[in-house]
């Protein structure tokens, strides 16, 4: 475990957004919001700011919760790099090299659902819920979802990759997506860039009434269904810009849930699905904070010399 006066340091990577952030433990004592532009930009600016942070005090661990997909393989020769993503530019970006250069600490790296998803479980609905699992959605520029099993988030091959699995359309529903590698998978469907594409218009200027939403929450609940089928996760948890700036969408994804899975897994019903499909406890901290749960994680590691398939590989 960390000690209790742990300062570390995080920096949570959004396709439109990368937040830089210093904490002690869990409390976050400085956190500074930089756009996401061309990966050499960025991940400068990001670089320096935690090398003059460093300078001043100090931190014992670096944790960076990143969006994907990336290579988190032991002993790759790419690990810690962005891998082909429909990000312009960032395929092949040095991810972890680039914001973990000259600080002589313990690193983490890790995908930013599966971060928000670590936070969520340790700090958030996870711990009031006494979950065993989640899944954590994000529905914004794109989207993704991170898992924690028995405490860890799930690695593979590579992590989940779930907003480029397809799911049945909705009858009626002849929008072809948007996603490069899958045109309509669930990311090319829903995400933020495809709700104005399908709408033809920015997503914060769609009317709540346009008959079009009934398919974007029949695709959803479908995704949700299929996580719940294939992992049996004690719960959902739907964050990301999409879905919190429109909370009305989960009353709607919710009732689709139940009717779709048709009182097939017992422990879904009316009565229960509240609890288990819902917005993250932590709210617009969850990403941020799963980057201060993975320098927890990386600094644990390093205190006691447990060996960790990332400390030291970037």
């Amino acid at each position: 475990m960390p000690k209790a006066d742990s300062l570390v340091a995080g920096v949570e990577m959004g396709g439109t957004k990368t937040i830089v952030l210093l904490a002690r433990n869990r409390h976050i004592l400085r956190e500074e919001t930089l756009p996401t532009t061309d990966p050499d930009t960025t991940l400068k600016r990001a670089s320096a700011l935690l090398r003059r942070w460093f300078a001043a005090e100090p931190f014992l661990a670096l944790g960076i919760a990143s969006f994907g997909p990336l290579d988190l393989c032991p002993g790759s020769r790419t690990y810690g790099h962005m891998l082909p993503t429909p990000k312009q530019s960032w395929s092949g970006a040095n991810i972890g090299g680039a914001l973990s250069a000259e600080l002589p600490c313990a690193v983490l790296i890790d995908t930013d659902v599966n971060g928000a998803a670590l936070a969520e479980m340790r700090w958030g609905a996870g711990v009031q819920e006494a979950a065993d699992s989640l899944c954590y959605i994000t529905v914004g520029t794109g989207v993704g979802g991170g898992f924690i099993v028995n405490g860890r988030p799930l690695h593979g091959a590579m992590h989940p990759e779930i907003g480029h699995i397809r799911v049945s359309r909705a009858v009626g529903d002849d929008f072809g997506g948007i996603c490069p590698f899958h045109s309509d998978c669930i990311e090319g469907l829903v995400s933020g860039p495809a709700l104005a594409a399908r709408f033809g218009m920015p997503g914060d200027r769609i009317s709540p009434d346009d008959p079009r939403w009934a398919y974007v929450v029949h695709e959803l609940a479908q995704f949700v269904c299929s996580i719940l089928l294939m992992t049996s996760v004690r719960m959902v948890l739907i964050g990301g810009g999409v879905a919190m700036a429109r909370p009305e969408l989960m009353e709607r994804v919710r009732a689709q849930v139940v009717v779709q899975l048709a009182g097939y897994l017992p422990f879904v019903s009316a009565n229960s699905i509240e609890r288990i499909v819902r917005a993250p406890e932590l709210g617009a901290k969850a990403g941020p904070l799963g980057a201060i749960a993975l320098a927890l994680d990386a600094d644990s590691a390093w205190r006691t010399s447990v060996p960790h398939q990332r400390e030291n590989a970037l």
